[in-house]
């Protein structure tokens, strides 16, 4: 399957994307909704999720993605593949999280991940990034006691803007001290991070737990 072309990036606080997604009945979208749930914020064509799923079977994945024409790829993706423990979502995570995870069981949120987010350099348009202080706050309504949060960048700045927002919450507690993780902890790495490794430059890591 060929893949889609779309922009880089998307505007997330223009009036396209202040509407809140519609969750769908999800006991028609995973086979078993008991299962603990990843969630990726900003899943991008979702191949990541699509490996994770292969290799945590006894986990559910959902990613969150503003560019539509790439949820209904990565949506084809899982569907040839068969997965059953798989979802992509069309939405703006800062306008749609609360109405998505207050539909889901309570507690079965344990994973969240925030990968390679756009960086939208100029200050004026840094309240376009995703990890703003309500996202961090309706995480930490929602992501079950003990469950994680992993947040990685190839921008240094980036990386510590949404540290600072994660550790200024009484939920959040950084594991590893101050210092960067220097492997990712999870058992897939994103495209993002293996070409960015590939060219020698680093990769700044840290994880979160509830």
């Amino acid at each position: 399957m060929a893949r889609v072309r779309v922009r880089e990036h998307v505007n997330p606080l223009s009036i396209r994307y202040q509407a809140s997604a519609s969750p769908p009945d999800w006991t028609k979208i995973y086979a078993d909704l008991n299962l603990p749930l990843h969630l990726d914020i900003g899943c991008g064509r979702g191949r990541f999720l699509w490996h994770m799923a292969q290799v945590q079977t006894d986990w559910n994945f959902l990613g969150l993605e503003i560019r539509e024409p790439l949820v209904e790829e990565a949506n084809l993706w899982r569907d040839e593949k068969g997965l059953t423990n798989l979802h992509y979502l069309f939405c703006n995570a800062n306008s749609s999280l609360k109405p998505i995870l207050e539909t889901l069981p309570a507690g079965i949120l344990q994973r969240v991940s925030i990968q390679f987010p756009d960086p939208w350099f100029k200050k004026k348009h840094h309240k376009r990034r995703v990890v703003q202080q309500e996202l961090v706050n309706e995480l930490a309504i929602y992501l079950g006691i003990g469950g994680e949060v992993f947040i990685q960048s190839d921008i240094e700045e980036v990386e510590r803007e949404m540290c600072d927002r994660f550790s200024s919450h009484p939920s959040f507690q950084r594991q590893n001290g101050d210092n960067w993780l220097a492997e990712n902890p999870l058992p897939v790495a994103t495209e993002r991070e293996i070409a960015t490794l590939k060219r020698g430059e680093p990769v700044y890591r840290a994880l979160y737990q509830k």
